[in-house]
């Protein structure tokens, strides 16, 4: 890795962009700050990866097996639309490659308002999400170290496992790189093992039947995929973190879709080594398919631990990736204008701010479902999020699709015209498929979170209008 002190000839103006003021070098300390470092494409890749790849994976398997084995069509499916979506939001980084991702390419095609409305959901999702992961993973804190008969014991475990991150971010980039690279590396090698070492105790007769429930064909493909919709969640996690990716039209692109496809690999593999190592009747019970699969695989009950241990892993690396997107798109939005200024602090490269607002926010909800014991309440926010990480994703295909229909030659390679037009009608598909499938709750009360958005923008547009009319 190389240091921020001088900016790489990739980073340069161009005639088909000017670069903003975050992809120039920075002064002060920041620039020779020992703890600001860019990524490179491997921890690039990993941010793609442990963002994709939270704790879902460890209740996958049991989730869809009581659609039968038809659900691996769905997850073949989503697969595509994920490796689409990737693939467009890697062409938007070469010509973008700008911290905020979806925000800058949403406020580039659109303007103000519509960069604004990206960054929002996109924060909201965020926060949000920090909190779902950090309550999932005290559950499998439980089965190392009992804290579930205590509510102070269990707040505390679900905060530390939140501000230990937040800690990691605001050392620096470097060290969040790192806590990720290790972090996907420790909790692949598990997954990897139930993923590969379960074809060599693959036994057809566990499968059972290949559409179990009495839906029709199209109907069971459907339902599974509701279950498995949110599962890709975090392919724009290069993008958001562009300016502070080495080589950013180079490495953004190829990290979001060696990611999403290494994620998609993980997913299918260990999904289809588990239907093949538990028996079906089994499986459609399990609370710990892949402890389930190690036992059966290797005999003794071992399995619940080893799992235990990979699924706190794997949510930990997730809460550090997510803790630094939470801060990036704000930080981005704030340059323009179009977020509260103090979210443009950022020191070792790191928006410090935003990091501190986002692990407050996430906090205060997570003491909020364990003291109120409002567990409806906190699945509703954690659909709502569902909603509200598909409307930057919206934004961001018909910002492509936009860029490519004006024939905007700054934006467009036209010797792929045709090729990327049909990746951003799909990846546009898709997204709209999410939309469709967070239900009908979810979608009115994200609707609702975005309307407090626009009451937001209101305020600060006025604010800005003022200050430039003084």
């Amino acid at each position: 890795m190389t240091t921020l002190a001088t900016p790489p000839p990739e980073l340069t103006p161009s005639p088909e962009l000017t670069p903003s003021p975050e992809l120039t070098a920075p002064t002060g300390a920041d620039a020779l700050g020992k703890h600001t470092r860019r990524f490179g494409l491997p921890v690039a890749t990993a941010l793609v990866m442990g963002n994709i790849i939270g704790g879902g994976i460890f209740l996958l398997p049991a989730s869809v097996a009581p659609f039968g084995t038809i659900s691996l069509v769905a997850f073949g499916v989503l697969t595509l639309g994920a490796i689409a979506l990737a693939l467009v939001f890697g062409r938007l980084a070469e010509k973008h490659p700008r911290t905020g991702g979806p925000y800058v390419y949403a406020r580039e095609a659109f303007g103000d308002f519509a960069g604004f409305l990206a960054a929002w959901s996109y924060w909201i999702t965020t926060w949000v999400s920090n909190a779902a992961l950090a309550v999932a993973a005290v559950g499998y804190l439980d089965v190392l170290l009992p804290v579930h008969g205590s509510l102070a014991a269990t707040i505390t475990a679900a905060l530390v496992l939140q501000w230990l991150p937040a800690l990691a971010n605001l050392a620096g980039t470097r060290y969040v790189g790192a806590v990720q690279l290790v972090s996907t590396v420790l909790k692949f090698a598990p997954l990897l093992l139930v993923a590969v070492g379960g074809l060599f105790f693959f036994d057809a007769s566990n499968l059972g039947p290949f559409q179990a429930s009495d839906q029709g064909a199209l109907g069971a493909i459907s339902a599974s995929a509701a279950i498995l919709l949110f599962s890709y969640l975090g392919v724009e996690s290069a993008a958001v973190s562009a300016g502070e990716v080495r080589d950013p039209r180079r490495n953004v692109g190829r990290a979001t879709i060696l990611g999403t496809l290494g994620a998609a690999f993980i997913y299918l593999l260990g999904t289809l080594a588990v239907f093949g190592t538990v028996a079906h009747d089994k499986l459609v019970g399990s609370t710990a398919p892949f402890s389930d699969a190690v036992n059966a695989m290797f005999g003794g009950s071992w399995g619940g631990t080893a799992v235990a241990c990979a699924a706190l892993v794997s949510m930990t690396g997730a809460l550090n990736g997510w803790t630094l997107l939470s801060a990036q798109t704000p930080y981005a939005a704030a340059k323009d204008g179009l977020f509260p200024a103090v979210f443009a602090t950022k020191r070792r490269g790191v928006p410090t701010v935003g990091v501190l607002v986002t692990a407050v926010l996430a906090s205060l909800l997570t003491v909020y479902n364990y003291t109120a014991g409002s567990e409806g309440v906190f699945e509703i926010l954690v659909l709502v999020t569902t909603f509200t990480a598909t409307v930057p994703y919206l934004l961001s295909t018909a910002a492509q699709i936009y860029f490519l229909a004006s024939g905007q030659s700054a934006r467009v390679s036209r010797p792929r015209l045709l090729r990327d037009a049909i990746l951003a009608a799909l990846a546009f598909g898709f997204s709209m498929w999410l939309v469709a499938g967070s239900g009908y709750a979810a979608v009115y009360q994200g609707v609702l979170f975005l309307f407090v958005g626009v009451l937001v923008y209101a305020w600060i547009a006025a604010r800005k209008t003022r200050r430039q009319t003084a």
